[in-house]
């Protein structure tokens, strides 16, 4: 579904929140927090937009999702030939899976993921593999679709989902149909509190949260135990 998305998978971002996907880049950019010298993973980095954030201030950052079609499209938008690992301009794309990821134990500073936690079979066992891979002491930071704040704009929003996005999407979307979906696990997800009990199930410590454009969208950060595992 995502290999079919991939083509204009930035557009349809672009046009459905309405510019909003840009201020959320830079929230996540800013929640990461990357560095001089530290390795960032970025998980469901699809083309790979939204991995560019992290390097701006010298850190490393590796692109990694499950759709090798959307890490294809982002690789040759920036010259390259395709995913082999290499680097382009900055940015490396691995092929891999939230559930199994191709790294050793401790090897990041930070983890983030970016509008795909939605997407995998089992939250808390994701969570637990991303902490694995994370260096004691290190954040996690997951940017997810939410639950509105605001009573009166949650119906309007809630409209949205169900009358104008599906008629926006056939006229924009190389795959139409793959935004049914997106609607539906929107309205499915756990709301702010729930996923940061989620989180704290997973064992990451030092769980908050940040409601963007009136909580639509939920910026979580936590950090790995210092101890260890």
């Amino acid at each position: 579904m995502f290999d079919r998305t991939a083509r204009r998978y930035d557009l349809v971002n672009d046009v459905l929140s309405l510019g909003q996907d840009r201020f959320w880049r830079r929230a996540t950019a800013s929640a990461v927090d990357a560095g001089p010298g530290e390795l960032v993973l970025d998980l469901a980095a699809g083309t790979g937009t939204s991995t560019e954030t992290f390097t701006g201030l010298g850190a490393r950052a590796i692109a990694c999702d499950f759709s090798l079609g959307m890490l294809r499209t982002g690789a040759q938008r920036r010259g390259g030939s395709g995913l082999h690992g290499g680097g382009v301009r900055g940015v490396t794309f691995i092929g891999g899976d939230a559930l199994k990821l191709p790294f050793a134990d401790d090897t990041f500073d930070a983890v983030t993921i970016s509008f795909g936690l939605r997407n995998v079979n089992d939250t808390v066992a994701a969570l637990r593999e991303m902490r694995r891979v994370t260096k004691p002491g290190g954040r996690l930071v997951v940017c997810e679709f939410s639950k509105p704040t605001v009573k009166p704009f949650e119906l309007v929003y809630s409209q949205y989902l169900l009358k104008l996005l599906p008629p926006v999407t056939r006229a924009v979307s190389s795959n139409p149909d793959s935004y049914e979906y997106l609607a539906e696990s929107i309205r499915a997800w756990p709301d702010q509190a729930a996923l940061a009990r989620l989180l704290q199930e997973a064992g990451w410590e030092r769980v908050e949260w940040r409601n963007l454009s009136l909580g639509i969208v939920a910026l979580h950060r936590a950090g790995k135990p210092t101890g260890g595992k």
